[in-house]
């Protein structure tokens, strides 16, 4: 503690500053990758050090990224998880709503090294599911680097290794990563996205991304608008309808209706047939279970919901309960959004209606375009893999990526094991 507290006195002459640490360096023998005793101050605010990280590091501590950890631990191959926010899954611990449940069985949606509770049911609620990543984390020992925003990972092609620039949120100190494997694991929900709407700004009701949404308990006889068709946008107009708002959902686009039970069997099913054929009898089954829903407004895609989730990245909508609602009148289903004037909004069917309140379920941007330099094989500009299956995970000069091939929790397992192997391969 003494030695910490030392390196803090405000010596403002760099010369002086530099020789105290090198001097503390010598006599308490410091490794040559404590922070103090090999960078210089490049402004009076901010502090750039440089830390020599272990053979790997991974961005991101959500599931994906605690698969990742978990995979290089069982191998003994020593790592750093950098995490922006305060906690790890801190999409699922602080932005999910109440009713939250995983839309496919248990069996789908496990980590690598260790299955659900037998006791869990078979759709697991957002409680017991992070009661298991707690366990998980645990169990493997995973220590995060918590408040680091990665702002900077370009590859150095004279010493052959990553230079990740992490900013501390708290502190706004820069530290500089050098590694020779970077693992992108940021996950396919990273920024909440809101579009920019006409007359938005002047809207008098209540507006809120739905990683703000917890349950509709506050909107009861409210009339609340709820912007975006995917799996979100259904559940929470669901949950809205249930505590009595009026609720109207907007649906641009075509999108492909399924119940759990019918989403479990195409899973099930990809293992003996095509993704084509598994395509064909989802969309039959769909249409004998839900009949025609394009005179409600749900039109149904021309292409399966298998290749419309890998060509395109739309999710079909696993239906809890919604479609019944739709038809019943009580969830009303409206065109494209065009504008807002007080409180009253515009659709692109030249109807207008009065709301009190707005949910913009309208997904995520993923940032990795601005801070993964020179990269221009593994991630587009959307941050998802772009070599085809299944080779999708691994990129060039020591750069993987897991999670980001819209396969959900079992790709992200898949992922994080291949990775982990190819970077054992290669000590």
């Amino acid at each position: 503690m003494r030695i910490h507290q030392a390196t803090r006195i405000n010596i403002q002459s760099p010369p002086y500053k530099e020789k105290i640490y090198e001097a503390l360096a010598n006599i308490y023998r410091l490794p040559s990758s404590f922070p103090f005793t090999h960078h210089r101050a490049k402004s009076t605010e901010t502090k750039r050090m440089e830390q020599e990280a272990a053979a790997a590091v991974v961005v991101g501590a959500g599931p994906s990224g605690l698969a990742a950890s978990a995979c290089l631990k069982t191998l003994s191959i020593p790592h750093i998880v950098l995490e922006r926010e305060d906690c790890f899954a801190s999409l699922w611990k602080k932005y999910a709503y109440d009713r939250l449940h995983l839309h496919l069985r248990k069996r789908y949606c496990e980590l690598p090294h260790m299955h659900f509770p037998p006791d869990y049911p078979e759709y697991v609620p957002k409680d017991q599911l992070l009661r298991y990543f707690d366990d998980y984390v645990a169990r493997f020992g995973i220590e995060p680097a918590y408040r680091r925003s990665v702002e900077s990972a370009v590859y150095d092609e004279g010493d052959g290794r990553w230079r990740v620039g992490a900013r501390d949120v708290g502190s706004g100190e820069v530290v500089e990563y050098r590694c020779r494997f970077l693992v992108v694991a940021t996950g396919e929900s990273s920024d909440a996205f809101i579009p920019e709407v006409e007359g938005i700004e002047g809207f008098g009701g209540k507006v809120i991304h739905s990683t703000r949404y917890k349950n509709g308990k506050e909107f009861e006889n409210s009339r609340v608008l709820v912007v975006g068709s995917g799996n979100s946008g259904m559940e929470i107009a669901l949950d809205l309808a249930n505590h009595g708002a009026r609720t109207s959902i907007v649906v641009r686009s075509p999108v492909h209706v399924l119940s759990r039970g019918i989403a479990n069997l195409g899973l099930a099913l990809l293992k003996y047939f095509s993704p084509g054929t598994v395509d064909t009898l989802l969309v039959l089954l769909s249409k004998l279970v839900y009949g025609d829903m394009s005179k409600y407004g749900l039109r149904r895609p021309s292409e399966g919901p298998l290749l419309t989730k890998t060509k395109y990245g739309k999710y079909p909508f696993i239906d809890l309960g919604t479609c019944q609602k739709i038809k019943s009148g009580e969830i009303q289903i409206l065109p494209a959004l065009k504008r807002i004037e007080g409180d009253v909004a515009e659709f692109e069917d030249g109807k207008s209606h009065p709301f009190d309140a707005i949910v913009f379920c309208t997904g995520f941007k993923r940032s990795t375009h601005k801070w993964l330099k020179g990269d221009d094989y593994l991630l587009n500009e959307d941050g998802i893999a772009k070599p085809s299956l299944p080779n999708h995970w691994k990129g060039k000069k020591g750069l993987y990526c897991v999670g980001l091939s819209r396969r959900g929790f079992s790709g992200a397992a898949s992922d994080a094991q291949n990775v982990a192997d190819d970077i054992k391969f290669q000590l």
